[in-house]
């Protein structure tokens, strides 16, 4: 069973906005809530980069590529994390991954961004 699940990613114009999701299945409250959470994106043909990350106290850091565009969250009752996405360009396409704690990792999710 795989400790984190993605869900959100699709195909959108340039200039429009997902919600992408990760739901922490089997992680325990006191794990998930203290633990820092990121967003990576893979694109086709290069490395895993990190999008964001929120660590327990809630502080947030961001890749300046997605500075004012992006806004990660978590809900730690829910234990469920959140990357807003808006202005979305062409250059976001890859696929993106959540992980908690530098442990768990999600099995991905299909973001495309069509000019």
């Amino acid at each position: 069973q795989r400790r984190l699940v993605e869900s959100g990613g699709g195909l959108v114009q340039a200039g429009g906005s997902l919600t992408l999701s990760c739901k922490a299945n089997g992680i325990i409250w006191s794990v998930f809530a203290g633990s820092t959470m990121g967003w990576y994106r893979q694109p086709p043909g290069k490395e895993r980069e990190l999008v964001a990350s929120i660590t327990s106290s809630r502080a947030t850091n961001y890749a300046d590529s997605v500075k004012g565009r992006f806004t990660i969250s978590k809900d730690n009752a829910k234990r469920m994390g959140y990357l807003q996405m808006n202005s979305l360009r062409p250059e976001d396409t890859a696929v993106y991954y959540c992980n908690v704690g530098d442990q768990y990792w999600g099995q991905g999710t299909q973001v495309t961004v069509s000019a």
